[in-house]
């Protein structure tokens, strides 16, 4: 039986609207009480500290991948179950995604965008077939939303690329959309 295990990219930075960190706390409480292990950058900054404490105080199990020149940039915690120090940023990211079952964006800058066009792109020329969920917490990605399908428009990727990802409103409809997934890993 094996527990799910969810990546969450996220800010480094905790943005100016406290829904984000709601979203954020929200999240690490529920990944802890569903029994699902938290995959994250293993940074206590930002969006990603707030998911970790939070899914730490309420005793959830948590797997943290940071690079080496991002453990006093991103204050690496180093109290978590398990943590693997990378070299670089591409491995971090590819060590995040092994070790997951499925992926979440939550608010973010331009690392989250990264982590998630690479994991996009991944699924798109079929490297993989794990779900992709886009937290929307207050309309944040609305504008990503709309950028995906202004390239659909003008013709450089297929409409299907929308069905790789399934948006969500807040953390109440991803952990519904997550459940079936746990349940087939407890099978």
């Amino acid at each position: 039986m094996t527990p799910l295990s969810v990546c969450v990219f996220c800010g480094s930075k905790t943005g100016g609207n406290p829904a984000y960190a709601e979203a954020a706390e929200t999240l690490g409480r529920t990944l802890a009480a569903e029994g699902w292990r938290l995959v994250y950058g293993a940074g206590d900054i930002g969006l990603m500290g707030l998911v970790a404490r939070a899914n730490q105080q309420a005793g959830g199990n948590n797997f943290g991948v940071i690079p080496q020149h991002l453990m006093d940039l991103e204050a690496g915690k180093r109290d978590l179950n398990a943590l693997v120090i990378t070299e670089t940023m591409h491995e971090r990211k590819k060590v995040m995604f092994s070790n997951s079952h499925a992926i979440v964006l939550l608010p973010g800058g331009a690392g989250s965008l990264d982590e998630f066009f690479e994991v996009l792109t991944w699924a798109q020329i079929g490297l993989h077939g794990r779900p992709i969920f886009v937290v929307n917490t207050d309309g944040y990605w609305t504008p990503l939303l709309g950028l995906i399908d202004h390239v659909v428009a003008e013709g450089f990727a297929h409409e299907s690329v929308r069905d790789l990802f399934q948006t969500v409103p807040d953390i109440a409809a991803l952990t519904e959309a997550l459940r079936p997934l746990a349940a087939e890993l407890k099978g």
